[in-house]
């Protein structure tokens, strides 16, 4: 699977349908690029087209069952994998890593904040004076 239908197929379980043309934009694709990923997932049965409560001439892409359990599977094996390596480092170094993850964290998650903040909260307006 690639990146892009497996952050594709993320995104839809993170985020609820979306319209393809936002998926598309989210992903960094072209729509018609995005239109035969869509279908591709959906011959797989990851993916189907329901209609938008809102508005019934529109279609959204909406995440499957079967989605959820290739999303959670594919999960399981990267986080085994992880493990598996940290486990393999020598002591000192597990230490190293501990500590630098804690140092880190705390940056990462401020970057995170300011990127889910509205544009117009997290700019820095320039007011013209000088004082």
């Amino acid at each position: 699977m690639s990146f892009t239908a497996a952050s594709t197929l993320a995104r839809l379980e993170r985020e609820g349908p979306a319209r393809l043309t936002a998926l598309a934009a989210a992903e960094g694709v072209a729509q018609p690029s995005m239109t035969q990923l869509v279908q591709r997932l959906e011959r797989r049965g990851l993916v189907r087209r329901v209609d938008d409560p809102a508005d019934g001439r529109v279609t959204l892409v909406a995440v499957t069952d079967a989605g959820r359990e290739l999303l959670a599977e594919r999960r399981r094996l990267r986080d085994g994998r992880l493990a598996d390596l940290l486990a393999a480092l020598p002591a000192e170094e597990q230490q190293a890593l501990g500590e630098a993850v804690r140092t880190a964290l705390p940056l990462v998650r401020r970057m995170l904040e300011g990127a889910a903040a509205p544009r117009h909260l997290t700019a820095r307006h320039d007011t013209g004076s000088m004082s």
